[in-house]
Formats: C-alpha cells, sequence, structure tokens
C-alpha cells in the first residue's frame, strides 16, 4: 500500500491528521488555480476551502485511478469553472475596459495617496493584482486552458484530460488565449513593451480601490519555491517532461503572454491541519463517509 493510499484509509476512519495531511498535499496548489482563475486573495481563499470541502465529503469515492492531486484538480477546475461569488463575477471586466482605461491618462490628475507607504513595493502589488485582472479578461473556457499552460506549465495532453476534452481542443483554446492576451500586452503593458508603467498608476489604483496601502494582498503572502507547486502530469503520477511539453514550453518562450509565467505562486493562508480538525469534528464529513 503507498503513503498516499495509507492516508486516506486513515482519513475515511477519522484521523484528522492523516486529513491534514492530504489537504496540506493539495492545498497550495488549488490555492493557486483559484487565484488565478478568480483574481483575488480573498476569493481564492474562499474558494480553496470550498474545493477541499468537496474533496473531503467525496473522498469515499475516490477510485485511486490517478495520485489524489490529480483528482482534486479536476474538482478544483470544475468547481472555479462556476464560481459566481467572487469580485469579477459581480463585477465583469474586459480588454476593452482596460484598455480604455489606460489610454484615458486618468491617473495623471491623482495626487499622491501612499501616505509614506513603500511605494516600490505598492507598484509590486499593482503589477500583480494588473495581471490577475487580466486574466478575467479572457472568458471561462480561454482562462482555463491559459492558466493550465502558462502558468501551471502543463502540456497539451494533461491540460486536456484535466479539462475532459481532447488535445487538440485544447490547444486551440490555448492559442486563441495566448493571441488575445499578447495583443493586449504589447498594446497597451509596460512587461511587454506597452506604454502602460505601474509606478506611474500607484496612486490611482489607490483612488480607484484596486490597491490599499494598507492591507496589500498579494505583497503579503508567502511565496514558494519555484517547484513546490509542482504542474499536474498527465495520468497523475508526475515524471519527466515529455517531449510534448518541452515543446509546448518552448511556444511559450516566443509569446508576449508568457511573462505570466514568471508570476509568484504562493503559500495558501489558510491551516489545512486546523481546516481538517473541524471537518472531521462536523456532521458533514462524518456522514460522507459513512455513505
Amino acid at each position: 500500500m503507498t503513503d498516499e493510499n495509507a492516508l486516506i484509509d486513515a482519513a475515511l476512519a477519522g484521523d484528522e491528521k492523516a486529513l491534514g495531511k492530504l489537504l496540506a498535499s493539495v492545498q497550495d496548489q488549488v490555492f493557486n488555480l483559484a487565484l488565478r482563475m478568480l483574481g483575488t486573495v480573498p476569493d481564492a481563499e474562499d474558494a480553496t476551502q470550498e474545493v477541499l470541502v468537496k474533496a473531503c465529503t467525496r473522498l469515499s469515492g475516490f477510485r485511486r485511478e490517478s495520485a489524489f492531486s490529480t483528482w482534486v484538480f479536476r474538482i478544483a477546475l470544475n468547481h472555479l469553472a462556476t464560481y459566481r461569488k467572487g469580485l469579477f463575477a459581480q463585477r465583469p471586466v474586459s480588454f476593452d475596459v482596460y484598455g480604455e482605461d489606460i489610454a484615458s491618462g486618468r491617473e495623471h490628475d491623482v495626487p499622491d495617496l501612499a501616505g509614506g507607504a513603500d511605494r516600490s513595493l505598492l507598484e509590486r502589488e499593482l503589477k500583480v493584482s494588473c495581471m490577475h485582472g487580466m486574466l478575467q479578461c479572457l472568458d471561462v473556457e480561454g482562462r482555463s486552458a491559459f492558466v493550465l499552460g502558462t502558468m501551471f506549465k502543463m502540456d497539451s495532453r494533461a491540460a486536456a484530460d484535466a479539462l475532459g476534452i481532447t488535445p487538440e481542443a485544447y490547444r486551440q483554446r490555448l492559442s486563441r488565449a495566448r493571441a488575445r492576451m499578447a495583443e493586449f500586452l504589447t498594446a497597451y503593458c509596460g512587461v511587454a513593451g506597452g506604454p502602460c508603467r505601474c509606478a506611474r498608476r500607484v496612486d490611482y489604483a489607490i483612488a480607484t480601490h484596486r490597491i490599499d496601502p494598507a492591507r496589500p494582498g498579494f505583497q503579503a503572502l508567502e511565496a514558494l519555491a519555484e517547484d513546490a507547486c509542482e504542474p499536474v502530469a498527465a495520468g497523475g503520477r508526475g515524471g519527466a517532461p515529455s517531449a510534448e511539453a518541452r515543446t509546448d514550453a518552448m511556444e511559450l518562450l516566443d509569446d508576449a503572454s508568457g511573462v505570466f509565467a514568471s508570476l509568484p505562486r504562493y503559500r495558501c493562508p489558510s491551516d489545512a491541519a486546523a481546516f481538517a480538525r473541524s471537518l472531521v469534528a462536523s456532521d458533514v464529513f462524518a456522514q460522507a463517509v459513512s455513505e
């Protein structure tokens, strides 16, 4: 019996420590996926907990044909595709709106609002916040493909499997999303040669509540090591990158949208062990595992 299967069996028997280890093994991956798909830290935290609850209450039905992480990742993708409670679901954005806002020059009419805060930190906060906002300009299908291919660096076969579509359909979605994102970046964004500069827009971002000097959401997160949130492989068992994955990576190097690949990955702020304790103590988990 593998260590993972032993943990699953123990969790199903009500062992909160085993459940905590299982949740901790996937929590950061789910949180980073939610962050890219939803665009804000609070929404990502809420959605991550909802995904973990779903995984726990469905654990007795996990057939163990793939890694636990792959199974949870699919649950997360399905949950996030229909998530309607987040900020950007309530206030949709588009590339046209973003472009008009940048072209308007409104930032020139705003006084210094930083209040003595570290402007370099606020600039970094705005850059990361803005890039997550740009992701929300893609439709859900395009965003899912873009996030998996560009930011999680999944190869076409693994990403298609996670999304439940063919590799060909996935590559078409990814190509369209990358092209649309690259078009916007090169026209407007300073990270890809466009005219906009985060340093000039810090005060405007404060005035429009895009960032808060007192509560810098992204900069307050703990960044993970480069390989601490590994991509999910096709079949769910990891291994060396395939030739297909290497080809996908080479395509990304020639794409302006590849700047998204450099965004940090973060540790989920929530405590998986504490969450597991509360869940094991609840009637919901007990009823789910007994069915």
